[in-house]
């Protein structure tokens, strides 16, 4: 055996007895199958995927690389780093090794048929410098943005990608099942968050969570006690917390937990890079009247929505119909925000990163589809005092939809 064999053997192997879940060989053909579907339709003959969670998508490797799919003809995977891990992972046949991007345009002529007239790219992530890069690559080119593309095909979700979701689903259940045995008056929001999150990867979470964003990085923990809750900061959401640093000023800080004040713990699992996002609030002892109506009303919004979420259904009215039922209740100004830093959403898609699609929100006119996967959180915010809501990762059906995330949605109360 020599050393690439025996590398590929011992990689097989340590994998397998880790776990690893590999996408099926069916499941990467019917995703460029789709993809090749829209291209057609585009006119587009050929798409190069650079994001890493589009290349993980379609070809089933995240490792460092690119892969050239044409309209016609076997996908081409150029690997930087590593490339057999590349071939243990990904089910494409033609994989082969590129030391750098200058090699690209070499690689496609060599599977004949020249290089194509005009080429997809993700041009929503994709940087200007690289974009340039790529001009130069392919003089004759013309670039199109591959984005809307890959990102239509990539808002149904199969059976394989459900069965993930759901299993990150299940992850969720046990930390916060394991949230509520650790928690305790004093401790800091960051100290919660930092043992849930030990106890997640026990599980299988993989620690971080992806979202298509240029300067927004997703974190596990979005732990938010008492007055933090009320805090609005950088990320697109109805609150933001106080964070550790100026530098990271967003979620879990140094905030003491205390008795009878909202604790919102906002706690997104991934497994095998498949995310469900969800919301649980904690107490201890008993939360406030106040703050426990306001939960209430998060639950009925949360209810009503789901009840119409179906095949058909447009985004933009289930985010209306939310609004209306929050005004109904006297929570204008508390609805997704404070007065005038309000979010425009209740949903946001979920799959490989945060911000798929759909969205249940404004100027999002379209409809629910059988295979989507959305993270409802309807959510109330008291300037100085605290914040409660309820999220949960939601699959379409044929006849309307099934929640994810199966922690239980009454308020965990500890003892003082």
């Amino acid at each position: 055996m020599d050393y690439q064999e025996w590398v590929r053997a011992e990689l097989k192997r340590m994998s397998d007895a880790a776990g690893f879940c590999y996408t099926p060989a069916g499941e990467i053909e019917t995703r460029l199958s789709r993809l090749r579907a829209a291209m057609a339709e585009k006119e587009t003959e050929a798409v190069l995927v650079v994001e890493k969670m589009d290349l993980y998508y379609f070809s089933g490797t995240a490792q460092d690389g690119v892969l050239y799919i044409p309209l016609e003809g076997p996908p081409l995977l150029m690997i930087r780093r590593e490339t057999e891990r590349a071939r243990i992972e990904s089910p494409i046949h033609a994989v082969t090794e590129i030391a750098s991007l200058r090699e690209i345009p070499g690689r496609v002529r060599d599977m004949g048929g020249g290089l194509p007239r005009n080429m997809g790219l993700e041009l929503d992530v994709l940087p200007v410098k690289v974009y340039r890069r790529y001009g130069a690559l392919f003089p004759g080119t013309r670039l199109l943005d591959a984005a809307p593309l890959i990102r239509g095909i990539r808002r149904i979700k199969s059976a394989f990608e459900i069965r993930l979701m759901k299993r990150a689903g299940k992850i969720g259940e046990e930390v916060f099942l394991r949230a509520r045995e650790v928690l305790r008056e004093g401790m800091t929001e960051i100290e919660l968050g930092g043992l849930m999150e030990a106890w997640a990867k026990r599980l299988g979470h993989e620690g971080l969570l992806r979202i298509r964003s240029l300067n927004y990085e997703a974190y596990s923990w979005h732990i938010l006690a008492g007055p933090c809750g009320g805090i609005v900061s950088q990320s697109d959401s109805p609150m933001g917390g106080l964070g550790l640093s100026p530098a990271f000023p967003v979620g879990a800080g140094h905030n003491l937990l205390k008795a009878r004040a909202p604790i919102l713990v906002d706690f997104g699992i991934c497994y095998h890079g498949y995310q469900a996002d969800e919301t649980r609030m904690f107490s201890i002892g008993e939360m406030e009247p106040k703050f426990r109506d306001a939960y209430r009303a998060c639950r009925r919004i949360h209810d009503a929505i789901l009840a119409e979420a179906r095949p058909g259904a447009d985004c933009e009215v289930l985010f209306d119909m939310g609004t209306a039922l929050a005004e109904e209740m006297g929570y204008r100004d508390n609805y997704l925000g404070p007065p005038g830093l309000q979010t425009r959403f209740v949903g946001h898609g979920v799959g490989l990163e945060l911000n798929e699609f759909p969205f249940i929100a404004r100027g999002h006119a379209y409809p629910l589809e059988a295979g989507m996967t959305f993270a409802l959180e309807p959510k109330m915010v008291f300037p100085g005092e605290g914040a409660v809501g309820i999220e949960n990762t939601v699959v379409v059906t044929e006849d309307g939809c099934e929640i994810l995330t199966p922690a239980a949605a009454e308020i965990f109360t500890v003892s003082r």
